[in-house]
């Protein structure tokens, strides 16, 4: 699906998702725990990409001021600066990030790259990778399955990956692989039950 797709689908049901995903109270906290750990291990500034109505930004935020968040949801955007005056937002695709080389120390693709095609995957790694400082760290979340297989996602069709096709993007990127996390969602959990799947990558 092309960014203006995308953004179209959230935009019309943003408000909705807000209300079910759109505090850091209702995150699992298995999830909570892991971004918390790799934010406090990451130097320099953070990038979350994709962020959403800026749960994830506002939670890197509180290790210091040096966080961006962007997303090419208007609506989205608007109620992540409604929520989180105090964070920085932009308007921005990850395909095209209008950030320097090396910006920063970290980024967060948490469940963002789940709408990206096969395809059109690797650009957007080589981009994110682009804006990596040598060293940085990259957490990604995603739904772990049969490697680019599509699903009915609630919002827009979505694509599964599994640590080791999904690594191997990364590593070609420019990416070494650190850490790989897999588990089942919690029982009852808000939001969906397909296995998670996370990656921690360092930037060679």
């Amino acid at each position: 699906m092309q960014d203006a797709q995308i953004a179209e689908a959230y935009d019309a049901r943003a408000e909705e998702y807000v209300a079910l995903l759109g505090d850091i109270e209702q995150m699992e906290r298995a999830d909570v725990a892991l971004i918390g750990r790799w934010r406090d291990g990451t130097t320099g500034s953070l990038l979350d990409a994709g962020c959403g109505p800026g749960l994830w930004t506002a939670f890197l935020a509180e290790r210091g001021p040096d966080v961006v968040g962007v997303d090419i949801s208007a609506e989205f955007l608007a109620a992540a600066r409604e929520r989180h005056s105090g964070v920085r937002f932009e308007a921005a695709s990850m395909r095209e990030l209008p950030f320097p080389d090396g910006s920063f120390g970290g980024i967060l693709a948490w469940y963002s790259l789940i709408h990206l095609q096969p395809g059109e995957l690797p650009a957007v790694l080589a981009e994110l990778a682009r804006v990596t400082a040598p060293g940085g760290r990259i957490l990604v979340g995603f739904f772990d399955g049969e490697p680019g297989e599509r699903f009915a996602h609630a919002i827009a069709p979505a694509y599964y990956w599994s640590a080791a096709a999904l690594g191997e993007r990364l590593e070609t990127a420019g990416f070494a692989v650190t850490e790989v996390e897999r588990r089942e969602r919690e029982p009852g959990a808000v939001g969906s039950v397909r296995p998670h799947g996370a990656l921690i990558a360092e930037r060679r």
